[in-house]
């Protein structure tokens, strides 16, 4: 499997999501159509299926134009749109209603749905063999905000779905963040070695203009704050805000309230 990093907007990542050798491609919250369309063509691709991790415009907002381009393009052929069934009606031009633990075929590629609720109540993750697409419910050592869902369904969608996955698995998120993620995993586990050697690797990438997408589940449980909620350095930090209570879904709101305010 190839996987392709479309930067759009600011910080945004779209991903063309290929078969190795096969000439057509689904992509990954499509903010907008130009980028999208653009890496098509360069890597002469052609446009199996749009595949939305949750409702946001930042995620959805090329849905449609592509989905009109691929048709104009082939006439006979329709573009299906996929995103959880609970976001109907907030996901433009949706086609298909996913449920947790669904399997689909796009592009010649198998993906099984992960429902994970926090940053949306409809948020869900791709998952193909050795690669997860999170949007913005896990980022790279960091994790979306609470606009939508609990602290107690992040921790679960984190931990307890996100967190079965294979070490080696590769993350490929919604958003460049890293770095300043990595920032705030410092400030609050500052005795965490690989928190240090993964803020040099990024800088380094950065400085070279490269994606710091993908990450991976390993390094994710090593650096990711909100995925190390039972770190005694990590508790102490955000102890203020635990009123007493250390359980790892109240740790994981406390800290999740110290990046707000970062």
């Amino acid at each position: 499997m190839k996987v392709t990093p479309v930067p759009c907007l600011r910080d945004n990542y779209a991903y063309l999501v290929q078969a190795d050798g096969s000439d057509v491609a689904a992509v990954v919250d499509p903010s907008e159509a130009e980028p999208v369309l653009r890496a098509l063509e360069e890597h002469r691709l052609k446009l199996a299926a749009i595949l939305n991790t949750h409702h946001h415009a930042d995620h959805v907002g090329g849905n449609e134009e592509l989905a009109r381009r691929a048709t104009r393009a082939a006439p006979a052929s329709s573009v299906p749109i996929f995103g959880h069934a609970s976001d109907k009606g907030r996901i433009p031009g949706q086609t298909e209603l996913l449920e947790h633990g669904q399997t689909i075929d796009v592009a010649g590629l198998r993906a099984r749905i992960l429902h994970i609720p926090g940053h949306t109540l409809g948020a869900v993750a791709y998952v193909f063999d050795g690669a997860v697409f999170t949007g913005d419910t896990l980022f790279a050592s960091g994790c979306g905000r609470l606009f939508e869902g609990t602290p107690a369904q992040m921790y679960e969608s984190l931990n307890v779905k996100l967190g079965a996955l294979p070490d080696e698995t590769r993350v490929y998120c919604g958003h460049e963040y890293t770095a300043n993620n990595l920032r705030f995993a410092a400030a609050v586990e500052p005795g965490n070695p690989a928190i240090t050697a993964k803020a040099a690797r990024v800088a380094e990438m950065r400085a070279r203009g490269e994606p710091t997408v993908p990450s991976t589940m390993s390094d994710e449980r090593q650096t990711n704050p909100f995925m190390r909620c039972q770190s005694p350095e990590i508790k102490n930090s955000v102890s203020a805000r635990l009123a007493g209570d250390n359980s790892p879904v109240a740790v994981l709101a406390a800290v999740r309230a110290a990046k707000d305010a970062f």
